[in-house]
This record gives C-alpha cells, structure tokens and sequence, in this order.
C-alpha cells in the first residue's frame, strides 16, 4: 500500500506537459479569424469603416495597420491584467486600454503620413468603438492567457484588414483607375463613378460577403 500511495504523489507532482506555442489549437485561433470566421464577411462587423476608408489602398492599408497594432496590443494588456479588473468596471478598463493604444497610433500617424491621417478623419479614433477590437478583449482577453490572445487578436486584426484592402483594390482601380494613387488604366478607358461612393463599397462588402460564405458553405443558425 506504502508502494502505491508513494507512486501516485509522483505522478500528481509531476508537471503538466506545455501546449505547443503553434499547437493545432493556437493556428485554429490565428487562422480561423482570415477565413471561415472573418469578422467582416463571416460576424459582419467593422462595415462603418470598410464602407468609409476604402476609396483608395492607401488609407485602408494604414487604417488596417493601426487596427493590428492597437488590437494585438489591447489585447495582450487586457490579458495580463485579467485577473486583476474588476467584473464591474471591465468595460470600462477595456475602453481605457484601447483608447491609450489609439491616441499614441493617431499621434504617429500625424507624425509620420498626416495627410493620410487627416484623410482618415475621425475612423482613427473609432477604433477606440470599434466592435471587432471591444468584442475580442471582452469574449477572449479576458479569459485566455496573453499569448493565445495575440494570436486572436492578430488574426481577428488580419482578416478585418485583408477585407479592408480587398475592397479598396477594387474601388481605387475601377473607380479611378489607379493603385496606391499609380496610374493603372488609360484615360481613354472609362471608370465607374459608383465605385467613389459608399453605394459602390457597399456593393463590394456585400459581393464579397456572399463569395466568402458560398465557397465555406457558412450558414446563418436558426
């Protein structure tokens, strides 16, 4: 009996095996968000932003960029501090988190590319609101330990800025015919004014939200 009382406290002290920093688990949160669970085409949310700042790849590439930073970065923080926030005052701490992330990527932006930051008008500080970066500190952050919450923070940030560049790709080159402001079409070719206004983006979102889920086959549940 001594024998067996003896080897099961070993094997109780005995430490836990670590999970793989790219197990299977963690690539399913990084990569799910870019495709079969993207926040745009899949949770539809953030469509404010995607119809406003895509006119041109320049702005909607800033716009995703400043959402990867302050997202991953919200996120992390969130996670570290989870044990620490009071149930109460979650919401607010979140809104404190990500608002100090968005006024130090406004100030860089104004910084470095104020015109695009000008032109980008107050979506910067929309972040701040934004229901992607709020719903995945409340529904993750705050219950997941800070590693696999960069990955779906990167993710989540990823698949909303791959959208973001999608539409804009096809707005700035047959609205205006040009790339990243780089003259692409002839001017004896015609371009379609529709695609400068948001009717135009939001016929692009909503030809993109159905390719994306006809080919995942994704449902609305009952």
């Amino acid at each position: 009996m001594a024998d067996v009382a003896e080897t099961t406290t070993v094997e109780e002290v005995k430490p836990k095996k670590k999970e793989a920093l790219f197990s299977k688990k963690n690539r399913r949160i990084l990569t799910d968000p870019l495709d079969g669970d993207n926040p745009i085409t899949v949770q539809v949310l953030g469509i404010c932003s995607a119809l406003a700042v895509t006119g041109q790849m320049k702005p909607s590439l800033v716009m995703g960029i400043a959402v990867v930073f302050v997202m991953v970065c919200s996120s992390v923080l969130t996670s570290l501090l989870r044990n620490t926030i009071p149930s109460r005052i979650r919401i607010v701490v979140q809104l404190a988190i990500i608002a100090t992330f968005v006024i130090l990527v406004n100030e860089l932006l104004l910084a470095f590319v104020y015109d695009t930051a000008k032109g980008l008008g107050a979506f910067v500080g929309l972040i701040i609101t934004n229901c992607i970066v709020m719903g995945r500190l409340e529904a993750f952050a705050m219950g997941n330990k800070p590693w696999p919450s960069f990955l779906d923070a990167l993710g989540n940030a990823m698949g909303y800025a791959i959208i973001l560049l999608m539409v804009a790709f096809v707005r700035e080159l047959f609205g205006s015919g040009t790339l990243f402001g780089a003259k692409i079409f002839p001017d004896s070719l015609a371009t379609n004014g529709l695609m400068l206004y948001s009717s135009g983006a939001c016929i692009v979102v909503g030809l993109l939200i159905w390719l994306q889920r006809s080919i995942n086959g994704f449902r609305e549940e009952d």
